[in-house]
């Protein structure tokens, strides 16, 4: 171990010398290669003999014991970064972590809303009384939205009028430049047919505007910032917890509903823009995982 130690100091200096990197920094390095080297004493090895099938013990180790990916993407990295170094110096013939797999990422599953509680939104949103005008407007964000599952920064800057050759649809530009049609539901079309007549209280006298949803801020149209604080509000006066309520959350809130209710799996991704398919597994993943849920709770074989 002693001799790991003192190639570990070496590449320290060297990143402190050469790169001019932080101490706190240079204390993550030293910290995650302290841990690599009580690997290297444990199995009585060494920095400059240990092998491929050693280094994959050691990150699949790093797996088992439940760290965070990150946390191990972070050590791996500074384990390539360490055995580049014993190369260049003429310590090894051969940089046996360039053939390190990285830990693969796990994607988060995403928060989900209840269709009863998507409701109770949408309830609250249409009973802001004192308020008819910011009533419409949410009440149209929040159909529209549920409707069609649009990324928060397409719903903002939608265009008015909002339908093409037919009302059906709202045509959509997307992530890089790409187009789509996305159908919009009775419910939706009548939101915002309600609020076009209230549309004109966000402007300034005489003003015209391009954007279905308009603002006097400097964008010209309601931003994504104001629409989710605009949401945690509505969702504290519904009962449910802000933390739990966002643009994207009902986005992910189509998504799984859909799904829910028999939709087929290409259409829900045309409709969400996904480029590729495996993005859209996820909801798959998200409905498997609350079967399961409801049949530890309900099912009664599942009860010890």
């Amino acid at each position: 171990m002693a001799r790991a130690d003192r190639h570990i100091d070496a590449f320290l200096e060297m990143l402190s010398a050469e790169r001019g990197l932080a101490k706190n920094s240079l204390l993550a390095y030293q910290a995650d290669l302290a841990d690599f080297a009580g690997f290297l004493a444990a199995r009585n090895e060494s920095a400059e003999r240990i092998g491929i099938d050693s280094l994959r013990l050691y990150v699949q180790g790093l797996a088992d014991a439940g760290l965070k990916p990150a946390t191990a993407a972070r050590r791996l990295s500074a384990l390539r970064q360490f055995f580049r170094f014993l190369l260049q110096d003429g310590i090894r013939r051969d940089d046996p972590a360039a053939l390190l797999d990285a830990p693969k990422r796990a994607r988060p599953l995403p928060k989900l809303l209840s269709e009863d509680e998507v409701d109770r939104l949408l309830q609250e949103a249409r009973s802001l009384r004192d308020d008819p005008a910011e009533a419409a407007r949410l009440t149209a964000l929040l159909e529209v939205l549920y409707a069609s599952g649009l990324r928060v920064s397409e719903l903002v800057s939608l265009r008015w009028p909002p339908f093409g050759d037919d009302p059906r649809f709202l045509v959509i530009r997307g992530k890089g430049g790409r187009e789509r049609l996305v159908p919009l539901s009775e419910p939706a079309r009548q939101a915002i047919e309600d609020y076009a007549g209230w549309r004109g209280d966000f402007l300034q006298p005489k003003q015209a505007s391009p954007w279905l949803f308009p603002s006097r801020g400097e964008s010209g149209h309601l931003t994504r910032q104001r629409f989710g604080q605009l949401l945690k509000d509505l969702a504290v006066a519904a009962g449910i917890s802000p933390a739990k309520v966002s643009p994207h959350v009902l986005r992910h809130a189509f998504a799984s509903h859909l799904l829910a209710h028999g939709a087929d799996l290409r259409a829900v991704q045309k409709m969400l823009g996904h480029a590729d398919i495996s993005t859209t597994q996820i909801y798959t993943h998200v409905l498997e995982a609350r079967k399961q849920a409801l049949v530890r709770q309900h099912h009664p074989l599942a009860k010890g």
